[in-house]
């Protein structure tokens, strides 16, 4: 593993394919313009806002969304996490996939969400997403990367389940994805302190690709997407606008935090 920039994109996508494309190819740009070889796309990249229009475009969404990863990975010859897209599974729903292409287009993990946000918020509004789609029954990967380490994968609600987290570090996770469209409501008390958490418990760098602004007349995402160190420092914050925090990822700084704080070699039940 040697040292790099990563970056973890901050979108504000819509119920629209080609402009979401289009704004992420943008940013993809400034990330490699600013010298990161690992980008973050957050979940739901590609189309965001009405699930009956997602589901209605899921075959064409889940094809030029992997067409386009492939395609940006090769272009600007950099490692592409698609955060979250539609897959369809054939009985009318989707799986809610996270993608990681490397410089060649060549696909190296793939994880089709576990846990759905079916929750009712204060705030008056109503996530089903099991309506639409279908959890995956895998664990998350891990990619062993010589240059990168090894990178660990998750989806959005996922960060609340911590056993899923400590299941990647047992397999010798270095840098944690949490792409996300963490609603408006929830982000403002938890995103960012759950984020921190799974980095120190785990000793883990994050990268927390994230949706930000309103998408349609009810679905608003929290923003921040952000880089945390092992330690928990934030090392990135993109604030609430489209745009990308970027941060190095310094494994020298990883065996400095471990050797300090061993908790991983100091666990008592497995």
């Amino acid at each position: 593993m040697k040292s790099y920039l990563a970056a973890a994109i901050q979108m504000n996508s819509l119920p629209n394919l080609e402009k979401n494309l289009v704004q992420a190819e943008e940013l993809i740009d400034l990330a490699v313009r600013q010298g990161a070889e690992l980008i973050g796309l957050p979940e739901n990249f590609s189309f965001l806002g009405d699930e009956d229009a997602k589901l209605d475009q899921a075959e064409a969404i889940a094809v030029e969304s992997e067409k386009f990863l492939k395609t940006m990975a090769q272009r600007f010859q950099v490692t592409i996490l698609g955060g979250g897209f539609p897959v369809p599974v054939g009985n009318g729903k989707v799986y809610n996939t996270a993608l990681l292409i490397d410089p060649s287009g060549q696909e190296l993990a793939r994880y089709e969400k576990a846990h759905l946000f079916d929750v009712d918020l204060p705030d008056g509004n109503t996530y089903r997403e099991s309506s639409s789609v279908l959890a995956g029954m895998r664990v998350p990967p891990i990619h062993p990367s010589k240059e990168l380490g090894q990178i660990g994968l998750s989806v959005c609600y996922d960060v609340r389940f911590p056993e899923l987290y400590r299941h990647l570090s047992q397999m010798g996770a270095e840098v944690l994805f949490v792409p996300a469209a963490f609603t408006a409501y929830t982000g403002k008390d938890h995103w960012q302190v759950l984020l921190q958490a799974r980095a120190i418990e785990n000793t883990c760098y994050v990268v927390a690709p994230a949706q930000t602004g309103r998408h349609n007349s009810i679905r608003q995402s929290h923003g921040h997407a952000m880089i945390i160190d092992p330690w928990g420092v934030i090392l990135a914050d993109a604030g609430d606008k489209p745009g990308i925090a970027i941060a190095s990822i310094e494994p020298a700084r990883l065996d400095q935090v471990r050797r300090q704080m061993p908790s991983l070699q100091h666990r008592v039940f497995v």
